[in-house]
């Protein structure tokens, strides 16, 4: 049996495993791409955000300039009496922002005449200044590599206006891109690294939250295997207040209760194995008597057959509770339910208890009412719920004692009180007296299963069997059911 569940612990602890490798997998397939998947398109947001930015910012700053210079050249030229190439040399030793862009003046048809860093550009007709020509603003823009240098630029071209309202040139603002692209990279890589530092950081706060849930199970499947092998006293240390701490107060309560229905089991299969060896000692040892005295010895051989009568009829009581009770087990415990004269039942068993209460001196009480309301249920069932109580009445009670039976009735229920003066029921042990396997007092005979037996049987009719007991005082047993 221990290979058994040695073996089966093992396949258990294989699956565990690959549980929990599949608890990792599926969190870094499942929360880690959601997650990887949230940041990169955040990541790409930003980039792009932040490079619409520095270019929509670069070329607003560039439109501006254009626009106001235009404005500067336009009035200049209506006020002063002078050609467009002596105001561009003009605005062009002038120009205060040529450490941060070229201004480049071109003819009316686009070529460069004038530059303000001094290196003339490629003779060739700008793209944004064929876009100023046609755009309603006078103003064009592009942006891209410089067929003459290879650079990246943003130029943007402003048409520039006579006296007579006609374009005599344009000017051309001219920016490098490659100290933007440089800052747009720096700010795209920070904002990398960010993400990357976020994924590293959910990675072992993962990592520490599933280890959070890994130990404790591997504890609770450790602590399992131990309390399947018998040991009961194994327990888990209570780390966490959640629904892991939960199953840890489960598994340590479960370890308690079984450990508790293993000394009642044990204390149960004692206390059977002595009261089946008293009644067969006795059948045996009167059995032997009767044998070697032989037939002529009648006083004998009728002490001894009333002895083993007593005997076996007290092993057939026994096994018939058993029986009883593994019925209860295995939910095969049926009524054959019909109006029953409860008085009458009641009364059958008061008689079988009368010639008993005289042999082992007790005083039996029983003030027989006049009629009892019928009740639904089975009346073999009930005649045994009285007998049991009526037994454990006499059993724990000593000679002189009196047990007392009195009943009443309501409207809809009966009532049945059996009370004794006998040892009673200490504090401690009232909650479990109805447990299966409970006997509270091992100096008295008894298997433990009797008052389970009955309080199931009372539940199957409907109703109740309440017991209220002192210690040294005695006890009192209720049974309510129901009327018709």
């Amino acid at each position: 049996m221990e290979r058994k569940i040695n073996s089966f612990f093992r396949l258990r602890d294989k699956q565990n495993r690959k549980l929990l490798k599949g608890i990792t997998r599926r969190w870094l397939l499942n929360i880690m791409c959601v997650i990887f998947a949230i940041l990169v398109v955040i990541w790409l947001f930003f980039a792009f955000s932040i490079h619409s930015y520095f270019y929509n910012t670069l070329s607003q700053t560039l439109q501006n300039t254009a626009h106001n210079n235009s404005v500067s050249f336009s009035n200049l030229m209506g006020t002063v009496s002078t050609d467009f190439y002596s105001v561009a040399r003009r605005s062009v030793e002038g120009f205060v922002d040529k450490d941060k862009m070229e201004l480049i003046f071109l003819d009316r048809n686009g070529y460069p005449i004038l530059t303000s860093s001094g290196f003339m550009p490629s003779n060739t007709v700008p793209r944004d200044f064929i876009i100023a020509r046609s755009s309603s603003s006078g103003i064009g823009e592009w942006d891209g590599v410089d067929p003459s240098t290879g650079e990246k630029i943003m130029a943007v071209t402003a048409l520039l206006r006579g006296k007579d309202n006609n374009v005599v040139g344009a000017a051309r603002y001219v920016v490098s891109l490659s100290r933007i692209d440089m800052q747009i990279a720096i700010y795209i890589l920070i904002s990398g690294i960010i993400c990357i530092a976020i994924i590293f950081f959910v990675i072992m706060s993962g990592i520490y939250f599933i280890n959070s849930i890994v130990i404790p199970v591997r504890e609770v499947s450790s602590t399992a295997r131990r309390i399947a092998s018998g040991d009961f006293d194994a327990r888990i240390d209570k780390q966490y207040d959640d629904e892991i701490g939960e199953l840890c107060d489960t598994i340590n309560y479960m370890a308690s209760e079984l450990g508790a229905a293993e000394r009642m089991k044990n204390d149960f299969i004692s206390s059977v194995s002595h009261e089946l060896r008293t009644p067969l000692t006795a059948i045996k040892g009167w059995g032997e008597t009767i044998l070697s005295a032989g037939s002529t010895e009648k006083d004998t051989f009728n002490k001894g057959m009333n002895v083993i009568i007593k005997e076996t009829e007290r092993l057939s009581s026994m096994v018939e509770e058993l029986l009883d009770f593994s019925r209860m087990q295995n939910g095969k415990f049926k009524l054959k339910v019909d109006k029953v004269d409860i008085l009458a039942e009641l009364g059958e068993a008061v008689l079988m208890f009368s010639d008993r209460a005289h042999r082992e001196g007790l005083t039996l009480i029983y003030n027989e009412p006049e009629s009892l309301p019928t009740v639904m249920g089975d009346r073999n069932r009930l005649r045994q719920v009285f007998v049991n109580i009526l037994d454990n009445a006499f059993k724990y009670s000593d000679p002189g004692g009196i047990v007392t039976i009195s009943t009443s009735s309501g409207q809809g229920f009966v009532k049945i009180a059996i009370s004794d003066t006998g040892c009673g029921i200490p504090a401690s042990d009232l909650p479990r007296v109805k447990e299966k396997f409970f006997k509270g007092n091992s100096t008295r005979r008894g298997s433990g299963i009797g008052l389970a037996v009955a309080d199931e049987i009372v539940c199957l009719h409907g109703g109740t069997l309440e017991i209220e007991s002192e210690d040294s005082k005695g006890t009192t047993v209720t049974i309510t059911l129901p009327s018709i």
